[in-house]
């Protein structure tokens, strides 16, 4: 671990004996309080989708991107910002990150439209991606590879504390206060964790400074990805044959293929292609990743119109409920990073994402007489299953990359979480609002079949995920 002369002083602050013990637990933290505030954002504002769209008079295609602009520029972005940790230090761009999350949460609680909003959206995911970018390299530079799974798990663990709250406080706040109130939670957050970024978090050195920033890859990986996601998400609405969706995917997969191309070829690429290609373990971890947001955020993105719309629950009612998955995640994820550590991270994984499987199939089966502890069980059953796979999971996909392209671990790891919730969004939106339409919105039973088959067509996601976990080679058993 680098650390100059003031972060030296600062040390001194926790103990004068066994500074190092206690620093990293306090950067734990400060990594952990970014999490936490993000994690917590994104629950609350999936809660209340139907809340703001009642708000604003808009339809569901409509309210989606209140989410999927904040994930499309998230995943735009991730690369980049990855890229530019390894480059001007994690600590740096991770403080900047809180300033404009903190900054944008104020403007998105301000706004006086559903454009408004979206736009807004767009601005808290640039903070947002810097924060998730740069916290995996900063937590792995800091940890020993003996503890690195279980500083991971520690942080998934605010991860899902930030799930767990989000929901029951973002209903009580929209039943009490408004839909807006839920936006300003995220300024005391932000606030105290940028203090203790600044005191705890070392101020780390660029490990290759001759290194150069890759623009040109970056521009077209956003580019790439922005199109591609823009016409799988908006798909089931203007028409998969419509020549603006046909050209939006055939754009993106150009300049995509036109990205790895490039990438191959240069000497500082945003993108290491020899991550992939030198390391199963890597790839593996990749693929996993984008599989378990799919079917994660799919749930996140169904729960609530299940509940609220379906099953006529306030967002409070609503948002206890869901808190029953992050909880066990909560629970489930430090213990299953220290077992990790211990007997390798490829079978953890693998049991993880069918244990998930179990859990959407469970929930594919809700309709309007589930009781509210079935629907509970359920949830946990997902819960436990995510907690099991994801510390295990980015432990292999982090340990297998090398020191000097942490930032880009980061980041891939990162672009593959959001890659696949927002992904997870279109799919099960498209599933969703097409099986609504043909069966006609306002026919009993509707919003439950839609339900059901928008569930059945995410299990094979979890199915497959378990197949890339098992293929990968885990070299530490």
């Amino acid at each position: 671990m680098l650390i100059d002369e003031a972060d030296h002083n600062s040390e001194s602050l926790v103990s004068p004996e066994g500074s190092h013990f206690d620093r990293k637990w306090w950067v734990l933290l400060a990594v952990g309080l970014g999490t936490f505030m993000a994690a917590m954002d994104g629950s609350v504002v999936n809660t209340i989708l139907p809340v703001i769209s009642r708000s604003f008079n808009t339809n569901i295609a409509t309210i989606e991107w209140v989410v999927v602009v904040y994930l499309l520029v998230l995943s735009g972005l991730m690369l980049s910002f990855g890229r530019l940790g390894d480059l001007r230090g994690h600590r740096n761009v991770y403080v900047i990150g809180f300033t404009f999350f903190l900054v944008s949460s104020a403007l998105c609680g301000l706004a006086p439209s559903i454009s408004w909003l979206i736009g807004f959206r767009a601005f808290q995911a640039v903070g947002g991606a810097m924060l998730a970018a740069n916290s995996p390299a900063i937590l792995t530079k800091n940890f020993p590879s003996t503890q690195r799974g279980q500083a991971l798990g520690m942080q998934a663990t605010m991860t899902y504390l930030g799930l767990t709250v989000g929901p029951a406080l973002g209903g009580w706040l929209a039943d009490q206060f408004g839909w807006r109130s839920v936006f300003y939670i995220n300024l005391p957050v932000a606030a105290t964790a940028i203090i203790i970024s600044l005191v705890f978090i070392p101020q780390d050195k660029p490990g290759r400074v001759t290194e150069k920033f890759d623009p040109l890859g970056a521009g077209l990986f956003i580019s790439g990805l922005t199109a591609l996601l823009v016409g799988l998400n908006q798909g089931h609405t203007l028409g998969w044959t419509s020549p603006l969706i046909l050209g939006l995917l055939f754009v993106g997969f150009i300049l995509l293929g036109v990205f790895v191309f490039v990438e191959g070829r240069i000497k500082f690429p945003i993108l290491d292609l020899s991550l992939f290609t030198k390391s199963r373990i890597f790839t593996g971890a990749t693929a996993s990743a984008l599989l378990n947001y799919i079917c994660i955020y799919s749930i996140i993105f169904l729960m609530p119109f299940y509940l609220i719309s379906g099953r006529n629950l306030n967002p409070s009612q609503a948002g206890l409920l869901l808190s029953s998955q992050p909880i066990i995640m909560a629970v489930v994820a430090p213990i299953s990073g220290t077992v990790s550590d211990r007997t390798g991270t490829r079978w953890p994984s693998v049991f993880g994402m069918l244990i998930l499987a179990v859990g959407i199939f469970m929930l594919s089966r809700l309709d309007e007489s589930t009781t509210l502890p079935q629907i509970a069980l359920a949830l946990g059953v997902v819960g436990s299953g995510t907690g099991i796979f994801i510390s295990p999971n980015n432990s292999a996909l982090m340990g297998s990359a090398p020191r000097h392209r942490q930032g880009i671990a980061a980041g891939i790891l990162a672009t593959s979480r959001n890659t696949g919730m927002a992904l997870g969004i279109g799919i099960s939106g498209a599933i969703f609002t097409t099986s609504l339409a043909r069966l006609g919105a306002s026919s009993s039973g509707a919003m439950f079949t839609a339900i059901h088959y928008s569930f059945l067509f995410i299990i094979p996601f979890a199915l497959l995920g378990a197949l890339t976990s098992a293929m990968r080679v885990d070299h530490s058993k």
